[in-house]
């Protein structure tokens, strides 16, 4: 078995990855590609990490190939395991799966340990005893060579002596490094003697207290995908530059070498995409966690209604380039919103409600409608929903002075109550601020279903819910979280934080649902009908007290302005 193939494998159109991939198969230099997902667990995963598993496990399944997932473990003070699961379970719920191919860097600790001696050996490598910021003083600028450390032309044996002890414990932490030496005038900054180990003490996740000493990333990734046999690491831009490193350290160690291939990391416009900067975000208490619906974080996602083939989809539909460019979380929001279409079960939720006494409706009598699950899936159906003499309508539906083309109700205006009658306002009701508190109307029997015998029109359909049977909820509506399209675009000395929305979120009680929703499960997302798409909140929600997310709304701005340019 190899990696799971989603809806969307082999429909892509083709990028510069596929034609490299494809040349290598047809050529033989690879029978089937391998591909790997390597994420430091220091996070959660948020909507750019989709794109990279998308990409490699998407490649994987195209070709017939396998996909790895390997934890880049090498910096035990960041790292957590709740951070592995979390990262496990958001894979998994992207429709991904890697079988027993599941690798930590840690894994080959002793392996990586065995290569540096390796290069220490052939005099490609040196214990250096400068400080980090002698380190950086050294390391020169863009336009100044860079300065050799007094200790790069050590014995061999020396810094064999000296690298052991760093293991055995003998040094402080910060106190000794190793580094590769390569070239401190080298055009690359990345070539000027790398560290390849430092000292750290910090209890590691998996191996506890074995190792004081660790690789960096440079010193690990390579070396991991070339003992799995990875025949394609692809990488996001900014690991370019360190693709010569990643090369040189390959060829001095004479091991097999996997070819790293760079692509352009997605940047969505009004959030942030930087775990540094999300972490922020959880420790400052700006947002509920990782998983709050505001979040890019898949969790956040997941929580907030997203489906994991919309996504999927949207990952596609973005594609693979070389240049980095920001998109617009309309496309996004615009795949959610065409997934959840076709899936979501229609129901009719009144988020500001006002209640409406139809007077000739008699007092006694309940009667159950039919009302149809989803007019874009014929097979899910019908439902009952219950109609009484006093209902509840949203407040945005009744003007009690409208204006000439206001076509909702009104006095004397007659409306299509949704899947029921039709009714007209015969007068209304005032507290003493002056709001208006109750509508009476009357009902046209005749009319049950939506149309009259008579063949009359009426121009306005309005949602409702029984006042008797409707249950009670909490309705959270979000917005973008941060108000700027590029929350990075700061000036010198600005906080990047000062760009958060205000207004991302806004929390309605005392909401009205239909009682179809009585037993709706932790994460079922409906429609509330002209409203928009709920998700049943995973954390919050009980059958005591509903709390909905708001999916996303149901206007589509960016369909709307991809059909005006011409777009897909």
């Amino acid at each position: 078995m190899r990696a799971a193939m989603t809806d969307t494998a082999g429909s892509s159109p083709s990028h510069f990855i596929q034609t490299i991939i494809e040349s290598d198969l047809e050529s033989g230099k690879h029978e089937r590609i391998h591909t790997r997902f390597p994420p430091e667990p220091n996070g959660y995963l948020h909507i750019g990490h989709a794109k990279s598993i998308c990409l490699n496990f998407g490649m994987a399944a195209k070709y017939g190939g396998l996909c790895n997932l390997r934890f880049d473990d090498t910096n035990p003070s960041k790292e957590e395991v709740e951070y592995v699961d979390s990262i496990k379970e958001d894979i998994r719920w992207l429709g991904f799966d890697w079988e027993d191919r599941e690798f930590y860097a840690s894994d080959y600790f002793e392996t990586l340990y065995e290569y540096a001696l390796r290069l220490i050996e052939k005099g490609k490598a040196y214990v250096e005893d400068l400080s980090a910021d002698e380190i950086r003083a050294h390391r020169g600028t863009l336009t100044e060579p860079g300065r050799e450390s007094p200790y790069r032309e050590r014995p061999i044996e020396e810094n064999l002596d000296l690298f052991k002890r760093m293991r055995a414990g003998d040094f402080d932490d910060g106190a000794r490094v190793l580094r590769a030496k390569i070239d401190m005038a080298a055009g690359n900054l990345n070539m000027r003697d790398p560290v390849l180990y430092r000292i750290l003490r910090a209890h590691h996740h998996r191996t506890g207290d074995d190792w004081c000493i660790y690789p960096m990333y440079d010193m690990a990734h390579g070396q991991s995908d070339s003992i799995e046999g990875i025949t394609h690491s692809l990488c996001t831009l900014e690991f370019e530059d360190h693709r010569p490193l990643y090369n040189w350290l390959v060829e001095q160690l004479e091991i097999y070498p996997p070819r790293q291939i760079e692509f352009a990391r997605l940047n969505l416009s009004h959030t942030v995409l930087s775990k540094r900067k999300l972490l922020q975000l959880v420790n400052d208490g700006l947002v509920t966690g990782w998983d709050d619906p505001r979040m890019p974080t898949l969790s956040g996602m997941r929580r907030r209604g997203f489906t994991a083939r919309a996504i999927r989809r949207f990952c596609e539909a973005i594609g693979v380039a070389k240049a980095n460019s920001l998109v617009d979380i309309q496309n996004l929001e615009h795949h959610v919103r065409e997934d959840l279409n076709k899936i979501a079960p229609r129901v009719m939720g009144v988020l500001d409600p006002l209640r409406v006494v139809i007077e000739n409706y008699p007092e006694d009598r309940t009667e159950e409608l039919d009302a149809t699950n989803n007019p874009e899936d014929p097979e899910a159906g019908s439902r009952k929903v219950p109609f009484s003499r006093e209902i509840y309508i949203d407040r945005a539906d009744f003007m009690d002075d409208p204006p000439k083309k206001y076509v909702r109700l009104a006095p004397g205006r007659e409306v299509r109550l949704r899947y029921g009658y039709f009714i007209t306002c015969a007068d209304f009701v005032k507290n003493d601020a002056g709001e208006v508190v109750e509508v009476r109307c009357t009902y046209d029997p005749e009319t049950r279903g939506g149309s009259a015998p008579d063949g009359r029109r009426v121009k306005g359909t309005i949602h409702w819910v029984s006042a008797e049977a409707a249950l009670q909820a909490d309705v959270r509506l979000y917005e973008h979280l941060f108000s700027v399209t590029d929350p990075s675009d700061i000036e010198d000395g600005a906080d990047w934080k000062s760009n958060l929305n205000p207004e991302s979120v806004e929390v309605l009680t005392g909401c009205r649902v239909e009682p179809s929703l009585a037993a709706a499960r932790a994460g079922v997302t409906v429609q509330f009908e002209r409203v928009g798409y709920f998700c049943v909140d995973p954390k919050d929600s009980s059958p005591d007290r509903l709390v909905f997310n708001r999916v996303v709304s149901l206007r589509d701005s960016w369909a709307k302005i991809q059909q005006k340019q011409g777009g897909a």
